[in-house]
């Protein structure tokens, strides 16, 4: 059972697009419901707010557990922000579950949002096809370590990362019929 963490933002369509991959998903508002959950989905969103509503929740303690029991995780726009290391624009601190920096809102504003086929690929992990990514004030990785493997960049940046069973997309997969985002998320294993 993968948890959609449902505090705020794009959970819904999220859990609808494990579902259409014929992944058993709910929505996960506590500690507790992460913690009995095989895997996680931070959606996009707006990470500040995230970061208020679990305040005081036990819920990053629990992501970070959940990590480090090997579950796959995965982030997406904001919920990328929130697994960097390290966040700039205005400058903060993420939950370090991916040694990575991320220039908040980076591509633009609302207005400069995109749909974007990405093509430089990691031919290996995702295949040659172009994938068609939704960047909606899409922040940017503007370092990652060595250890990090960068699966997909848009101009030379990377875009998508994984580390083990912790995944990042500075785009929304869930907007896209493309499963193989998700087929990436749910193939992580091992923990950080």
């Amino acid at each position: 059972m993968i948890g959609v963490l449902a505090l705020q933002g794009d959970f819904e369509a999220h859990r609808e697009a494990l579902r259409r991959a014929g992944v058993e998903a709910r929505d996960v508002r506590s500690a507790d419901e992460i913690l009995a959950s095989t895997g996680l989905v931070i959606p996009g969103g707006e990470s500040t707010t995230l970061r208020l509503l679990m305040e005081g929740t036990g819920i990053e303690e629990a992501i970070r557990a959940l990590a480090r029991r090997g579950d796959p995780l995965l982030g997406t726009c904001a919920g990328a922000i929130l697994l960097a290391r390290d966040v700039e624009g205005p400058r903060a601190e993420g939950f370090g579950l991916l040694p990575m920096t991320v220039v908040r809102n980076a591509y633009g504003r609302q207005l400069d949002s995109a749909v974007v086929r990405l093509t430089d690929l990691s031919p290996d992990v995702l295949g040659a096809e172009p994938l068609e990514a939704v960047f909606i004030r899409a922040p940017r990785i503007s370092a990652v370590d060595p250890d990090v493997e960068v699966l997909a960049r848009r101009d030379g940046d990377p875009v998508l990362v994984r580390k083990g069973n912790v995944t990042a997309a500075t785009f929304h997969p869930e907007l896209t019929k493309d499963p193989r985002v998700l087929s990436v998320f749910l193939s992580g294993r091992g923990s950080v």
